[in-house]
């Protein structure tokens, strides 16, 4: 699953000419693209997907989106080990890395 998720900038900076930001997503933190929100800045909270900051959101809609994905397990599907849940799911025993 591909989710839109929401996240909080945490950085800004330009990256070969085009604005790019660290954004947290509740303990994960990716690089995404500003391009099509150049005018968002450091304490902003945007949507974000396939690496790309699509609407600008307030804190409250963030928080309570980003509590809702936890419940719902949808964060550690989108963000998670992919091959530590693949082997739980299998019942096999965690490896360590």
């Amino acid at each position: 699953m591909c989710l839109a998720v929401p996240g909080k900038v945490v950085g800004v900076e330009e990256r070969d000419g085009t604005r790019m930001a660290k954004v947290d997503f509740g303990g994960v933190v990716k690089d995404v693209c500003l391009a099509y929100l150049p005018e968002i800045e450091v304490g902003d909270y945007a949507i974000v997907h396939v690496g790309f900051a699509l609407q600008r959101l307030d804190e409250e809609a963030a928080l309570a989106t980003l509590e809702l994905f936890a419940r719902m397990g949808a964060l550690e599907e989108e963000f998670g080990d992919a091959w530590g849940l693949a082997a739980a799911e299998a019942g096999e025993p965690e490896v360590p890395r």
